[in-house]
């Protein structure tokens, strides 16, 4: 299945540098939520589940006295504690189903384009477990799909982007997708928390250069599982990809700074 990549250290390396950054709308919006809940009492433990290369578990560290990120990649913890350091961060090699905490310790649980790769049922059974009375679970996630603003060249950028998605969707796990495409849904619907709220369409720009963006596919499950079917095939997709963005941009390539406009969602719980 497609998660393994996420267990070989060339990849754990490529989503590190290249995936986009953390969102700071949607870390935001999940502290909101948690101050909230809690009444604004001081948080002692945070567990970010499918922490990958810690991109969304430092931003956390402010806010909690220890915050534990879990991986199932070793690879990927790696990459984490060699990038994404804090004096009160730690990381540890753990699946999202079985969460090495005590009952009732943590007072938040997220996980950040993560939960649709897991077994939902079990990784809410043991997110509630872990949590305490009025802790918190977040879960969200990034619809597959982009914007691109620049100048006057915005539709025939978005129009190579809108190529790039179509090849990649034919290398998606459909499961996962659905998930993607529904905005996590199913997954709010099946969470068995009474106390929660589904979020969609939240916004975020992010500003990238053609190499950025190029990164960004690079980094994606869909074009690594396309490199390990025909590496030929999708090394020459993604040359002719940035080629195509090159022309478009022409003399401006070098300098050319993109808007790229993106949706998040997100679903929010909390524990009676």
């Amino acid at each position: 299945m497609a998660f393994r990549l996420f267990n070989k250290t060339t990849f754990s390396s490529i989503y590190q540098k290249d995936m986009i950054p953390a969102s700071k709308e949607i870390v935001e919006l999940i502290l909101s939520y948690l101050k909230k809940k809690t009444d604004g009492q001081p948080l002692e433990m945070a567990l970010d589940v499918g922490c990958g290369a810690g991109r969304y578990t430092i931003p956390l560290a402010p806010h909690f006295k220890k915050v534990l990120g879990t991986d199932i990649s070793e690879s990927i913890i790696n990459v984490a504690k060699q990038y994404n350091s804090a004096d009160n961060v730690s990381y540890m090699v753990a699946p999202a189903e079985k969460m090495p905490l005590k009952d009732a310790s943590v007072d938040l649980v997220t996980a950040g384009l993560a939960a649709h790769w897991f077994n939902l049922e079990k990784f809410a059974s043991e997110a509630i477990r872990v949590l305490k009375t009025k802790g918190c679970l977040a879960m969200h996630g990034i619809y597959p799909a982009t914007d691109f603003v620049y100048t006057d060249m915005s539709h025939d950028l978005n129009l190579v982007m809108s190529e790039v998605w179509d090849v990649l969707h034919q290398h998606d796990d459909k499961k996962v997708t659905r998930y993607l495409f529904n905005q996590y849904q199913e997954i709010f619907e099946a969470l068995p928390l009474k106390d929660k709220e589904w979020i969609t369409n939240v916004p975020e720009t992010t500003q990238m250069s053609i190499l950025d963006i190029m990164g960004f596919i690079r980094s994606s499950y869909m074009y690594q599982t396309f490199l390990e079917e025909d590496a030929i095939k999708a090394e020459t997709f993604f040359t002719r990809t940035e080629q195509k963005f090159l022309k478009v941009l022409g003399e401006e390539a070098d300098s050319a700074v993109l808007n790229v406009h993106m949706k998040y969602f997100c679903v929010l719980a909390c524990k009676s």
